[in-house]
């Protein structure tokens, strides 16, 4: 199964940036990017791709301590970016040495699961908001959201989520995310999951 490590913000916080991006479809050329949907808006952690269902156990149990390491944190959503023509991205403020090292902790879970990963890069928090279908000029998007300063919010889980790819071969389907676990921060009491 794909599976990628995530912190998912809030409502209320998915709620301030769905409205800078409702300005941003208006800007022109909006209509020839592929947005993407306010119920799939995450910071990914680390990106897994597949893995085996007999590595999941380890892998939740790692994931687990991870979580149990990492006291919550505060974070906000802040300004955007973009990676070259492809993507469009908000990006975040507040404790992000904390994000920076969950999701190290996120990675070195998966590793030590016998998960193959990429090669390791320096983490840049991002929540992508829209990909082009080739290459474009994105920086007219990232500069209007270069003033956007969402309410904090404290991160008090680490998420396991399934990526279940389209399968229809209907142009413009997306793919559908599925939480099969969470972790509690700080080793607080709260919901755990397998994948499964």
């Amino acid at each position: 199964m794909r599976l990628f490590a995530a912190v998912l913000p809030p409502d209320a916080a998915t709620a301030e940036l769905a409205t800078a991006a409702r300005a941003l479809k208006e800007l022109p050329g909006a209509d020839g990017l592929r947005w993407t949907a306010r119920d799939s808006w995450h910071f990914t952690l680390a990106f897994m791709a597949e893995v085996d269902d007999a590595t999941v156990p380890d892998l939740t149990a790692r994931l687990q301590r991870a979580a149990h390491r990492t006291p919550p944190f505060s974070l906000a959503l802040h300004g955007g970016g973009h990676f070259g023509g492809r993507a469009l991205w908000a990006g975040a403020t507040g404790d992000v040495a904390a994000l920076r090292l969950l999701a190290a902790r996120a990675d070195a879970a998966a590793r030590k699961a016998g998960v193959t990963m990429e090669e390791h890069r320096h983490y840049r928090p991002h929540l992508t908001l829209a990909r082009t279908r080739g290459e474009g000029d994105l920086g007219p998007y990232a500069d209007a959201l270069g003033s956007f300063e969402g309410t904090a919010w404290t991160v008090r889980e680490l998420t396991l989520v399934r990526s279940n790819l389209p399968r229809s071969g209907v142009a413009g389907e997306r793919p559908r995310y599925e939480v099969v676990g969470r972790w509690v921060l700080g080793g607080g009491a709260g919901v755990s999951g397998g994948a499964g």
